[in-house]
């Protein structure tokens, strides 16, 4: 009987520990099931979760638009006044929901495409209409100045800009501002130009791109990682490696993120690359994500951060490279004086903030974020924000302009492109990804526990026995 009861114990505890010992074994077993079906179905390849993912996107993605209406338009004509600004918003409209086209796959483990602009106005998600009136900055009596230098030409300039009766500010639809009006001072230039312009014209109709990624088929490490833009490394807009292509699109990363990681991604409407850093844990629709954003330190002037030092490209409008929180880009718009930021000039410097009234920059509000799902890499949720502004500068010789001051950072309109995965997208997602992850991870811990519990009390038991029968 003592013996079947002894042998009974020691039974209970081997089973305990085999369970504990296999618990353990599950987690490099386990990680490494997991690493092969993701490295499986995370590469760019058709009829994988990624290409679907990659191909449209999985979510409904829209901009939104405030634009900065100009409350005191006459003391900023005749006196040159700071301007008071108000935003008017949001104006939203569905982008990117065309598939990507011209899609090439290469033989040294790249695809290549483009990618088809389109905007669909939402009025059911928006203030008004397209056809809402505001006050905002005349786009090419402002940019003259910067496009022409000359004194005879601005001279030439300033005879047009009469004729046509044009100032320095305007009234236009939102619908002109964003995507295209006659301008009346262009009609009257008797040179062959396009007298039509808008913050974002040409837009619908034309493509970003060609992009060339790696697919992760040869290495998973660079999966949708950009090899090339428009055939080229480089952009040739900045000096260094500020002028390199890094990075993904954002729309993906290589699996298996770290919280420790920088995650680099290219945008073309910043026409640079930018890095997003960890700064928690989110939980959308069931699924933990990781939050990357766009710190500071992205847009810090070169005396604060060596490494933006290339991003400086006009040493009187910085002050010596001190100023922060604007990125001048006219190299990439032709020689138009655009200076992008972030809205409401978030982490810019003072004096660029009270160059103008009515802005109120908040970090909830206005910050750029991406939530990447870890193990794959997938960016399930995110929101893209920026202001374009131009930049205003005295022109003596264009009456129009006469009266402007100094040279300052005029905001023009902010946006918010963002996204968030659909709710079949994330129970597919729950079902096919996390779920298993985390029910392996829960059977791990499951065996472990068990085992150890079951281990201890057998071996216990055990002992009391024996020490009950010695006595």
């Amino acid at each position: 009987m003592g013996c079947n009861r002894n042998c009974g114990l020691l039974t209970g505890a081997v089973i305990g520990a085999v369970l504990a010992i296999f618990g353990g074994v599950l987690v490099p077993l386990g990680d490494h099931l997991i690493g092969r079906a993701i490295k499986k179905e995370a590469v760019i390849a058709n009829g994988t979760i990624a290409f679907e993912n990659w191909l449209v996107p999985g979510s409904s993605v829209y901009r939104q638009f405030w634009v900065f209406h100009v409350q005191n338009p006459s003391e900023v004509l005749d006196q040159g006044a700071r301007p008071i600004l108000e935003q008017r918003g949001p104006y939203t409209y569905r982008v990117r929901y065309l598939p990507k086209v011209n899609i090439t796959e290469n033989s040294d483990g790249t695809i290549s495409y483009m990618l088809p602009n389109i905007a669909r106005f939402e009025p059911d998600m928006s203030v008004g209409t397209e056809n809402d009136t505001i006050t905002c900055l005349n786009l090419a009596v402002v940019a003259a100045p910067a496009l022409y230098t000359n004194t005879f030409i601005q001279l030439l300039l300033n005879t047009w800009i009469k004729a046509s009766k044009s100032t320095m500010l305007q009234n236009r639809t939102v619908k002109e501002l964003l995507w295209g009006y006659k301008d009346p001072f262009l009609n009257k230039v008797p040179f062959p130009l396009d007298p039509v312009l808008g913050v974002f014209y040409p837009y619908n109709g034309t493509f970003d791109g060609l992009y060339n990624v790696y697919t992760g088929t040869e290495d998973i490490k660079k999966t949708a990682i950009i090899e090339s833009y428009k055939n080229k490394r480089n952009l040739s807009y900045w000096e260094g490696h500020c002028d390199l292509v890094n990075g993904t699109d954002g729309a993906s990363f290589p699996p298996f993120v770290k919280k420790d990681q920088v995650l680099r991604f290219f945008s073309s409407d910043i026409c640079r690359s930018i890095y997003g850093v960890f700064q928690g844990i989110q939980n959308v629709k069931g699924i933990p994500l990781y939050r990357f954003t766009v710190p500071r330190e992205a847009f810090a002037s070169p005396a604060e951060v060596r490494d933006n030092y290339c991003f400086c490209t006009d040493e009187v409008i910085s002050k010596n490279c001190t100023i922060a929180g604007v990125l001048d880009i006219s190299a990439c718009k032709a020689g138009r004086p655009v200076f992008i930021s972030l809205p409401h000039f978030l982490h810019a410097s003072d004096s660029v903030l009270h160059d103008v009234e009515g802005l109120s920059p908040n970090e909830m509000e206005h910050e750029t974020f991406l939530d990447v799902e870890p193990t794959t890499g997938f960016t399930l949720q995110f929101a893209k924000r920026l202001q374009v502004n131009l930049l205003v500068k005295p022109a003596p010789k264009i009456e129009a302009l006469s009266k402007v001051q100094k040279p300052y950072i005029f905001p023009l309109l902010w946006l918010n492109e963002s996204a968030v995965i659909g709710d079949a997208k994330a129970e597919m997602f729950r079902n096919k990804v996390t779920g298993r992850v985390q029910m392996l991870s829960v059977l791990q811990m499951v065996l472990m526990i068990a085992g150890s519990v079951l281990f201890v009390s057998f071996m216990g038991s055990y002992f009391i026995c024996r020490s009950k029968k010695l006595k």
